[in-house]
């Protein structure tokens, strides 16, 4: 009788040396392992490529390289828009040993030098260079300066064709072969080639070069069109090639942001992510939230929460005053904050004439002096004003009747506990938000303002690194008087250490304003996610976006987009970690999954501390 083995292969046996097979080991070879699942349908190896089921792939190694490299020479390869693997193995050398061939190659070289001069034969450039170098790399190496690696470099290209690979192939060659970099097929080599270049980290097919420390660093992987920074956070990933956008906001010429997007496409997810990430790296964030979405990440991260409503027990005073500090004057202060309450009560009364704007501007003025406070006053020990002082003082000057009647609803009708109460808000942690969600839309102008305001004014009590990030913008940019308040934070927020991120969904109201696009060209990074088609068009005009960037907008997934950095810009993919995206989500549904788990928790806890 025959039998077959586990591999297909028919075998001849009698009877007597028939093998009963266990049920167990039938079971395992019916197991499905992962190997399995990653493995192609289908192998082939030939000298000059593998074939992968439907794929087609072909490795490179990389066997010459010029006698200097700069910086960032390897970056067109990684930028270039196909389908390849790269793989860097840097094996370490022994310094000693590197020394005692150098000084054995120094000699050899030295000696053909003077065996030319005794000749009379004119000088060789290449043994004088070749001379050189070596004697300034056995410099380096002694002092410890450098060190020698032994590195290989392998690329394995992919493609549906033969043709396709050709052309790949001619391609990387000609970008290669212009900075004297030079590259040949693995022939015979295809499998050891392929597996060096899979991430099993191993180097199976051993072709190398000797490199010093300084070249091998130029070989760097991480770079997309020079938007990647050698420090801060990450923002998420080059789309084009999957490298990193790391960016410190603090380290570019001015520390604010603006972002675009449409509702639904992650503007708020990124925004939590980037600050989670800041808060790692020591810097204080504040938020103006306008629909109650960063309360969790609050809760979560220690930080503080404060809903200002008509009913909130959160109440702000217009009239408190900044202390000066050393290199600022007292009188400047007062000046900047009456001028700062002029176009708060603008907001408030629906605009003012210009008579009224003279007659408010006199009644602040006068109110401060009602409890001595002046120019010269020392502010550290003086209780500020509050709203009913103004309207008493106001009431008293001629031809403010109208401007008391309107005022009357902040002091004594239903907007009566919003603002006409002293400051009980601490900001005495890490993260800080603002929720102004309850507020009455018509209050939300005046709201925003008010807590922008004397967020400004703790911003210039004290010199720390923070981030001021103000969600749903569109909102201030409604007044001019926000607008003109919302862009003097952005030109002078530098001066005391502080990014402003604005963010909104509204484009067309946002760049309609006179200090729309202002905000824009005072924002040193700027990002762009999934737009809508009706205000495609103007985001297209206002960044100067191709037609291809502007479908990429149109058809991006949530958390996709552009990412701008000065001139240059990439496409950006948004991602965060298990944790990160645990704490930081805005879907409904992962939100009361993550409550209900928490009840679950706290309710078994409960039954075991009963029991």
């Amino acid at each position: 009788m025959a039998l077959f083995d586990l591999f297909g292969k028919k075998k001849e046996t009698r009877n007597s040396d028939i093998v009963p097979i266990l049920p167990e080991e039938i079971y395992k070879h019916g197991v499905l392992e992962l190997q399995d699942v990653v493995a192609p349908s289908a192998l082939q190896i030939t000298p000059r490529e593998l074939n992968l089921g439907e794929k087609v792939a072909r490795t490179f190694f990389v066997i010459s390289y010029p006698r200097f490299l700069s910086t960032g020479w390897f970056s067109p390869i990684i930028n270039l828009d196909k389908v390849f693997d790269i793989s860097i193995f840097v094996h370490p050398m022994d310094t000693t040993t590197v020394l005692r061939k150098f000084q054995k190659k120094v000699a050899e070289v030295e000696s053909q030098i003077t065996i030319r001069e005794e000749k009379g034969l004119v000088r060789d450039p290449v043994l004088d260079t070749a001379y050189s170098d070596l004697e300034f790399l056995r410099d380096r190496l002694q002092q410890a300066q450098e060190k020698m690696f032994q590195v290989g470099l392998y690329i394995t290209i992919y493609g549906d064709t033969r043709d396709e690979i050709d052309k790949t192939e001619s391609e990387i060659r000609s970008i290669l072969e212009a900075r004297l970099v030079y590259l040949k097929p693995a022939l015979f080599q295809q499998e050891p080639g392929f597996k060096s270049v899979i991430p099993i980290a191993e180097d199976a097919l051993g072709v190398h070069s000797n490199l010093n420390s300084s070249p091998l660093s130029s070989i760097f992987p991480f770079v997309s069109f020079d938007l990647t920074s050698d420090r801060g956070i990450l923002y998420g990933i080059n789309r084009h090639n999957s490298s990193l956008v790391l960016f410190d906001r603090f380290s570019l010429e001015n520390y604010n942001s603006v972002v675009f997007a449409k509702s639904g496409a992650g503007k708020s997810y990124m925004t939590k992510l980037e600050i989670v990430r800041s808060l790692m790296f020591d810097a204080d964030v504040i938020v103006i939230d306008p629909e109650r979405e960063y309360e969790y990440l609050a809760e979560t991260t220690g930080g503080r929460y404060f809903n200002i409503s008509l009913s909130s027990q959160h109440h702000i005073n217009p009239f408190d005053l900044p202390i000066p500090r050393e290199d600022e004057n007292p009188a400047d202060i007062l000046r900047s904050n009456i001028i700062t309450l002029v176009g708060l009560f603008r907001i408030m009364f629906g605009g003012l004439t210009p008579e009224e704007d003279a007659i408010i501007d006199r009644a602040i003025t006068e109110t401060y002096a009602l409890k001595d406070i002046t120019p010269n006053s020392d502010f550290t020990n003086l209780e500020p004003p509050l709203l009913s002082d103004f309207e008493l003082v106001l009431s008293g000057l001629e031809g403010s009747e109208s401007l008391v009647q309107r005022l009357s609803k902040y002091t004594h009708g239903t907007w009566s506990g919003f603002i006409n109460r002293p400051t009980n808000i601490d900001m005495n942690k890490r993260f800080v938000v603002f929720s102004v969600r309850d507020m009455e839309d018509e209050l939300k102008p005046v709201a925003m303002y008010l807590v922008t305001h004397y967020i400004w004014n703790m911003v210039r009590k004290e010199l720390r690194k923070r981030l001021l990030i103000i969600d749903e913008a569109w909102w201030m940019m409604k007044s001019e008087d926000t607008a003109s308040f919302l862009f003097g934070i952005a030109k002078r927020g530098r001066k005391y250490y502080l990014g402003l991120a604005t963010i909104t969904q509204d484009v067309a109201d946002f760049l309609s304003s006179t200090y729309g696009k202002a905000m824009i060209t005072n924002s040193s990074i700027q990002i762009l996610l999934r737009q809508s088609p009706t205000s495609i068009d103007l985001i297209q005009e206002t960044f100067k976006l191709s037609d291809e960037e502007k479908y990429l907008l149109l058809e991006s997934d949530v958390g996709e987009g552009i990412f701008f950095a000065g001139l240059k810009h990439v496409a950006i993919k948004v991602i965060a970690s298990y944790t990160e995206d645990q704490i930081i989500t805005s879907d409904p549904s992962q939100i009361l999954a993550i409550k209900k788990a928490k009840e679950e928790i706290s309710s078994q806890q409960l039954e075991e501390t009963s029991g």
